[in-house]
């Protein structure tokens, strides 16, 4: 296992992560077979999404926020109930394969960490 720190800058960002991925097989030795990427915290999550075109994060985000918005009738006391929901949705974890030491990600494929709760000190956990 290895653990990878992000600091965040926001309150809600998703932070393209593939290349700390990427970067990290050296040290796990895998050559083959797949890394599981996962994030150990409740108002973050992690996703496979498109990396070329910063126009879909921002329309991710916009869709979000529109159907978990941060202001609503919700009952959690931390006030931050809307995050924990958006990391629900997100999923805490992703599987990706690996071939000859590469992650084997279509064209315009990238591994996200996604921020709902910033800015904050995170952790990820690759195995």
């Amino acid at each position: 296992m290895k653990e990878l720190q992000i600091n965040t800058g926001s309150h809600t960002e998703f932070v393209d992560i593939t290349g700390l991925v990427q970067a990290a097989l050296k040290d796990l030795k895998l050559l083959a077979g797949a890394v599981t990427v996962f994030v150990p915290h409740t108002t973050a999550g992690i996703m496979i999404n498109e990396n070329a075109d910063p126009d879909v994060l921002a329309d991710i985000e916009f869709a979000l926020e529109k159907i978990v918005p941060w202001q609503d009738a919700y009952r959690h006391g931390e006030g931050n109930a809307a995050a924990h929901v958006k990391a629900s949705l997100m999923g805490s974890s992703v599987r990706v394969p690996v071939e000859n030491g590469r992650l084997r990600l279509g064209t315009w494929q990238g591994v996200f960490f996604c921020e709902f709760d910033g800015p904050r000190s995170r952790k990820i956990w690759l195995m």
